[in-house]
């Protein structure tokens, strides 16, 4: 007999639906989905539900993924769920008539722009400057269907279209461009992304909080442009003296034009907006640029387990959007389809990382009953084997850590809780990830729940912890290692020298001898055969030749031959992008050497593939240069390695919400 079962979330009833024809594997059912499951995207869609109006369109450079995983979902549901009518345009055409940006008429409340899941330069360019040929976030990879500097150029067309409607917006794109920031792919600096888009408002960070207050005071009348004191936002200042607000102190940054001709005051400010971005008591920063000014509120504490919950537990299909069926698989979403994220932020503050800038590193943890819940949905999907492909966070071991003392945590300006040591106020206890590994493992349907995302080794041999902590560093380790490596377990080094480790907000590389002796230890004696995947970069600020050289010979004698790899490609909103504009370091001001030039970053990258034979004329040269003589010889001994395989391909951070 065959059933067939109908998943709708709406009382509305449209007359379209839509049959994906996704076989249960272990019934014969046919699973069919309403097209109201998921938000509407045409002038049809809205019509089938009966609207006349919508109170937000939402315009996203994404391709309409309805997954927790993804911003543009995540803030449509939210709209959503207060009440509200929205609709999103994903991928709208910029190049036309601009059909795409009229075809859903005038909003009631504001437009939402968002560039998308990444910073539409990073998706487009490699970190040699050459244009990707495909972009993970569209149907089929296919490039060119979002334009360079996405939030802006949406932004204007609507500013063009309808100047009386106001732009919101979001995004990690204009999260980590809201204030001056070195553009690399135009070589210069830029200033505040509200200066150039004219959009009347910017959520930066994760903004359920943000977006659920400005949608509460709308609701009740509030004026948009009155919309000024709302936490973890952004507006434009054009109208005379700025008013103090008596629950923030003001801090005013460099102007963006001083910016312009003092590197110093640039890299000043970015210390300031590190700083305050990572306090729970921070301050309103202010930055003129011309003759207005950005004022920037302070963040939202940390979410609680409850808020998150209420995020992730939304009515999301967890599926593209049907319209996309015959236009091939979305690379992102395949990727992080049968994958649950536990947890938001990370301890770690690395120097190249754009996650503390964005989701802050304060761990916001979901509940048990929450991921449980995830997991079992995912266990329902049609095409789902058995195997979770990740059970983790933008750091797989961070998940309900918090200090111990949360008034420290408070007061506190460090922008790394585990540099240059794991801070003693830290409770770094994995009790709570290990009970939920070995319930995911005993769950019906569940054969294997793997680790995919990077683990930060450092946090397992906290030095200052209890007792207890240390016992739960050890269950953990051996419950990771034999039950949830896929064979291969990511973590990231990044360099094996220690000026540069410094600089990058890492720990010594001797942590990571360490990390793969108790590997190999646990390993041998489980019987299992899996191996560690090292990531490194290259061109970092503070590495030279002769430290990448260093690093050619450490991993030569771990019998490591590395794929896994990353040319550092300079971002928005780190300290390392602002070493690699300024030349000195932000909290020290001191002079700090980078590899800029095309040839020095190709000089540094041929250490990674030290065993290839081609490159070994350039290296020996290079050392030779450099009075490495010893290099060489430890480099191109006739000491054999084992190799060590890993897939050849250019390594992007793609971080889950």
């Amino acid at each position: 007999m065959k059933v067939e079962v109908i998943f709708s979330m709406r009382l509305i009833t449209p007359s379209v639906i839509l049959e994906l024809s996704l076989p249960l594997p272990t019934n014969n059912f046919t699973v069919r989905y309403k097209i109201s499951d998921w938000l509407p995207t045409t002038a049809k869609e809205v019509k089938e539900r009966g609207w006349e109006e919508l109170d937000v369109i939402l315009f996203s450079g994404d391709a309409y993924i309805d997954h927790p995983s993804f911003g543009p979902a995540v803030i449509a549901r939210i709209i959503e769920a207060e009440g509200l009518k929205v609709a999103v345009v994903p991928q709208p055409n910029w190049r036309d008539d601009l059909r795409d940006f009229k075809k859903l008429g005038v909003p009631r409340l504001f437009f939402g722009v968002t560039a998308g899941s990444m910073d539409s330069m990073v998706n487009h360019y490699t970190a040699g400057k050459r244009l990707r040929c495909d972009d993970a976030y569209t149907p089929g990879g296919k490039s060119g269907f979002r334009p360079d500097y996405a939030s802006q150029v949406y932004s204007k067309i609507l500013k063009k279209l309808y100047p009386d409607v106001p732009i919101l917006l979001g995004g990690i794109e204009a999260s980590l461009r809201r204030v001056t920031h070195y553009d690399y792919w135009s070589d210069k600096l830029m200033p505040g992304i509200l200066a150039t888009t004219k959009a009347d408002m910017l959520v930066y960070g994760m903004g359920e909080m943000p977006l659920k207050e400005i949608l509460r005071l709308l609701q009740k009348g509030v004026p948009f442009k009155s919309l000024t004191n709302i936490a973890q936002t952004a507006y434009l200042h054009t109208d005379g003296e700025l008013t103090p607000d008596k629950n923030w102190k003001d801090l005013e940054l460099s102007s963006h034009e001083e910016c312009l001709h003092d590197k110093v005051k640039y890299a000043r400010n970015f210390r300031h907006v590190e700083e305050e971005s990572n306090r729970w008591q921070a301050a309103r920063l202010i930055q003129p640029v011309g003759k207005a000014k950005i004022v920037i509120n302070p963040p939202y504490p940390p979410m609680k387990s409850k808020e998150l919950d209420a995020s992730f537990d939304l009515p999301y299909t967890r599926l593209p959007h049907p319209k996309y069926n015959k236009k091939g698989t979305i690379p992102a979403f395949e990727m992080i389809k049968f994958s649950v994220n536990m947890h938001r932020g990370c301890f770690g503050g690395c120097s190249f990382c754009t996650i503390s800038a964005h989701q802050g590193k304060f761990i916001a943890s979901r509940s048990e009953k929450s991921i449980l819940k995830e997991v079992r949905q995912i266990t329902q999907m049609p095409d789902f084997k058995g195997y979770l492909s990740d059970l983790g966070g933008p750091s797989a071991n961070m998940y309900k850590m918090q200090g111990k003392d949360l008034k420290i945590c408070e007061r506190c300006a460090r922008p790394s809780c585990i540099f240059p040591n794991i801070c003693s106020n830290l409770n770094t206890d994995h009790s709570a990830m290990t009970e939920i590994y070995q319930k995911v493992n005993k769950m019906h349907d569940i054969k294997k729940a793997f680790v995919g995302s990077g683990v930060r080794y450092d946090m397992l041999y906290n030095k200052l912890c209890s007792t207890k902590e240390q016992q739960s560093h050890k269950e953990y380790m051996k419950e990771l290692i034999t039950h949830h490596v896929s064979g291969r377990l990511k973590v990231a080094p990044e360099h094996t020298s220690s000026n540069v480790l410094k600089l990058m907000r890492k720990p010594d590389f001797k942590l990571f001898h360490k990390f793969k002796e108790d590997f190999d230890e646990i390993n041998k004696a489980n019987d299992l055969n899996q191996q560690i995947i090292p990531y490194f970069i290259s061109s970092h600020p503070g590495s030279r030749i002769e430290d990448m050289a260093s690093l050619a010979v450490e991993t030569k004698e771990l019998d490591f031959r590395l794929e896994q790899v990353q040319d550092f490609t300079p971002t928005p909103m780190t300290v390392a992008t602002v070493i690699f504009y300024s030349g000195i370091h932000p909290y020290t001001l001191k002079d700090t050497f980078t590899a800029k030039t095309k040839t020095e970053k190709q000089n540094q990258r041929v250490f990674l593939f030290w065993y290839k034979p081609q490159y070994k004329k350039t290296i020996e040269s290079l050392l030779k240069q450099n009075n490495q003589q010893a290099l060489i010889n430890k480099l191109f001994s006739n000491k054999k390695t084992r190799n060590v395989l890993c897939s050849n391909k250019e390594y992007i951070f793609f971080r889950k919400k």
